[in-house]
């Protein structure tokens, strides 16, 4: 019985590599689908050679699990796209920062202020 559990295994797999690096996506198939001229193709593939290269400096700054998950999203389908990965990316990476923000106690709250010396007393006297 536990011979089959390799195989099941296996096939729960994720069939997409999950890297370390940026992965190579077909810009020509995803701009030739999108595009309806070559004014639109060009501009689709200079967004789709833009995004790759903003994928490749800020890919170690995502965080793994939100990484994987883009990258599962943004492939569904036949065609996958460095823009859309790099949208996802982004918003997932502003809302680990807003929940962040928002787990952390606001300083001010938590500490109370010493009150204000308003003594209308001359102490000289």
């Amino acid at each position: 019985m536990l011979i089959h559990l390799p195989i099941v295994i296996l096939t729960t797999l994720s069939p997409i590599a999950i890297s370390d690096s940026v992965p190579k996506f077909d810009i020509a198939k995803e701009c030739h689908f999108e595009s309806e001229s070559s004014t639109v193709y060009q501009r689709c593939s200079q967004d789709e050679a833009d995004a790759r290269q903003k994928l490749k400096t800020e890919w170690p700054e995502f965080i793994r699990s939100n990484r994987n998950s883009c990258l599962l999203e943004t492939t569904i389908g036949d065609s996958a796209s460095y823009v859309e990965l790099l949208i996802c990316l982004e918003m997932a990476r502003d809302v680990d920062k807003e929940d962040a923000n928002a787990r952390e106690p606001a300083k001010a709250e938590s500490t109370p202020s010493a009150p204000a010396e308003t003594s209308v007393v001359d102490k000289h006297e």
